[in-house]
């Protein structure tokens, strides 16, 4: 080990050693507008239509979906019409006829908080949804294992994985319409995390007033079903839906059964799965509750998450059909004028929110090409305060054994083409040097035999990307306390940056700031060895960082050097990382 090996006088500033060379490889550039180059200039690539995999290899195209079911619903329309001609049926009709008793103190008709609840609900949801999707298109494939083996998949948006062993998920990512994506670009994942989560945040907060308001004012008991007698009485409401000859309405006074399922189900299952369901994809959250995310896995949450915005999707479909085909005026007047008439009040106040939802659909996402950093500063407010919560939770080692390691674990970000790279492994990385330098007591530079001779440090954890993806995989190192021991970080120290051979898609080194707290988290180490073997080319030799409590892309591969610093806003763009600075990412990403 050789401490301070190779310095000389003009590599110091201050304390630093050997930072002048990082930072002058580094792009300073701040990016403020998502252009034709941003991103390295990713060009477009767009998938396939959605397919469920059905067996072991066949693929099912879900648009066959569209004439299937165009002929089911004439065949149950005729079925369901003979049906209502037999006796039977009618009199099962007769005494079931669609609705539960309420109690008598149940409220009648609807109040102007559940109005405007209701239009808040709607507006938050566009742009959750067109969020999400985007957020699915930056790996287009749903698992229920954590492996996310290739082949595996049970859905998918892409054609299947190539053969090229250096594939990266990047390139599988895909690009939606701009009207459909928030926003629709290719790999704008970073934006699209910031529209979800923030905005997420003020549905949860505009849920919490609804389910306050809802039990302290009876209104639940509209929602709630009371009786057992419901189940048949939806079958009958069910029946009539399905002949055309439909119920008739009454939801001022109460809905009839189907409905208060549909509404029960939206309102206390599909909205609390989907909290659950999010908070299931944290890598912090599900390295520190071990025995929930052993079953719980990412890619359970992930499909089940997906699955629930398949339910809100179907139910604001049917919803609105039934609102357009059973009254209009009378339900837009229950639904956002608090009153139980035909007039057309209600009808010019849903024409006025329904001008407002479609502008603000249309503006979204120019504005976020636009004002990229004002979306990412909104985002940060609205949901930084839950991961700096959850960055804090430390995780032990033990979740995980040799039979939990995934045979695929997929590659990513730009590999390092540089020719010093390229002669370091040329010799098999004999000539690795590892700077350790900055606002520490003893500036080091380490080879991989000096690294090695450290005491060993073995985890085998779960990878979270932030494109969804995960796997398991064993790696092999030095622990970060065992190099904060080393080097002794001086107190002023409270960021740590690590550097790699790697360049960015605009040029200039990847690189990423780490809070130096984190540091010394039993699951945070410098990994040289993976699944018993030297870390391959593709996943980050000769060293790379694992940091459990953060999203992958934080965990630099490649590592070049490591630099101790005060804030890292006097590093590169300033914003704590290369795609921090470049496409908007956040410095802070535990959930």
């Amino acid at each position: 080990m050789k401490a301070n090996a190779g310095r000389g006088p003009a590599d110091d500033i201050g304390a630093g050693g050997s930072t002048k060379s990082f930072r002058q490889e580094l792009d300073a550039r701040r990016f403020t507008v998502v252009d034709e180059d941003w991103a390295g200039g990713v060009p477009a690539q767009y998938g396939v239509a959605p397919r469920v995999r059905i067996g072991r290899s066949r693929w099912f195209n879900l648009l066959w979906l569209v004439p299937i079911g165009f002929a089911l619903a004439l065949i149950l329309i005729a079925v369901a019409q003979g049906l209502r001609q037999m006796p039977e049926i009618e009199a099962f009709i007769k005494t079931y006829p669609g609705k539960s008793e309420l109690p008598a103190n149940a409220p009648v008709g609807f109040p102007a908080w559940l109005a405007w609840q209701h239009f808040l609900n709607l507006f938050f949801m566009i742009f959750i949804i067109r969020a999400g999707v985007t957020i699915l298109a930056d790996h287009p494939r749903l698992y229920w294992t954590r492996h996310s083996t290739p082949g595996k998949d049970w859905f998918r948006i892409q054609k299947p994985v190539p053969s090229d062993p250096l594939y990266t998920a990047k390139q599988d990512s895909i690009t939606l319409p701009n009207g459909v994506g928030l926003p629709g670009r290719r790999h704008s994942i970073g934006l699209a995390r910031w529209w979800h989560l923030g905005v997420d945040t003020l549905w949860l907060a505009n849920g919490i007033v609804f389910y306050v308001l809802l039990f302290t004012t009876g209104q639940w008991m509209r929602l709630v079903p009371l009786h057992w007698d419901v189940i048949p009485n939806a079958i009958a409401v069910a029946i009539q839906y399905a002949s055309l000859n439909w119920p008739l309405e009454a939801g001022w006074t109460d809905y009839n059964s189907l409905q208060l399922i549909a509404y029960f189900v939206t309102v206390f299952i599909a909205a609390p799965l989907a909290l659950i369901t999010g908070l299931g994809m944290s890598p912090a959250l599900s390295t520190r509750f071990r025995r929930i995310s052993s079953v719980f896995s990412i890619q359970v949450a992930r499909s089940l998450h997906f699955l629930v915005l398949c339910w809100f999707i179907f139910f604001i479909v049917v919803h609105v059909t039934l609102v357009l085909t059973t009254g209009v005026l009378r339900n837009l007047n229950h639904m956002f004028a608090a009153r139980n008439d035909d007039s057309w009040v209600g009808f010019w106040i849903f024409a006025a929110a329904m001008i407002v939802l479609i502008a603000c659909w249309v503006a979204a996402t120019p504005f976020t090409y636009r004002h990229p950093r004002i979306v990412q500063r909104v985002g940060f407010a609205l949901i930084g305060p839950a991961q700096r919560l959850f960055e804090h939770v430390d995780s032990k080692p033990g979740q995980y054994t040799d039979k939990d390691i995934s045979r695929y674990f997929w590659h990513n970000g730009n590999y390092p083409d540089m020719e010093d790279f390229s002669k370091l492994q040329a010799n098999d990385f004999a000539s690795y040097r590892l700077r350790i330098s900055g606002l520490v007591e003893n500036p080091v530079t380490l080879t991989l035999a000096d690294l090695r001779a450290l005491p060993y440090h073995e985890q085998i954890t779960q990878h979270f990307c932030i494109q969804g993806w995960s796997g398991v995989a064993k790696w092999g190192g030095v622990s970060m306390q065992t190099i904060l021991d080393l080097v002794k970080p001086k107190p002023e120290a409270k960021w740590v940056v690590f550097y790699s051979y790697a360049l960015g898609p605009e040029g200039g080194l990847y690189y990423d700031a780490q809070a130096i707290e984190q540091m010394s988290y039993k699951l945070t180490m410098l990994a040289y060895d993976m699944n018993g073997e030297p870390v391959s080319f593709g996943h980050g030799a000769p060293l790379r960082l694992r940091n459990e409590t953060q999203l992958g892309f934080k965990m630099v591969k490649w590592i070049k050097g490591i630099e101790f610093v005060e804030h890292f806003s006097e590093v590169g763009g300033g914003l704590g990382g290369y795609n921090n600075d470049h496409e908007f990412f956040g410095y802070r990403q535990s959930i």
